[in-house]
């Protein structure tokens, strides 16, 4: 599981920003694209990619994209 990995699965979410734009320190919830219907595509591939299942709230908790991956790795280890 490598951040490089989950940047590239993240930004296949979106249909209309750019995947070049997503970087580890970019703050997700101020892509133009951002929306409930982008949250639920994330929770569903984070679910099916990594075994892990987010929440509304994990999302209110992290800022960045490298945030939102380690409290993934963080569930996935426990």
């Amino acid at each position: 599981m490598s951040l490089d990995n989950f940047i590239k699965k993240f930004a296949s979410e979106f249909e209309e920003t750019d995947a070049n734009i997503v970087k580890s320190d970019t703050m997700f919830k101020d892509l133009e694209e951002w929306s409930s219907m982008i949250v639920l595509g994330v929770m569903g591939m984070v679910n099916k990619e990594y075994q892990v299942r987010l929440k509304a709230e994990d999302f209110r908790n992290t800022s960045t994209v490298e945030e939102l991956f380690n409290l993934i790795v963080e569930r996935k280890n426990v």
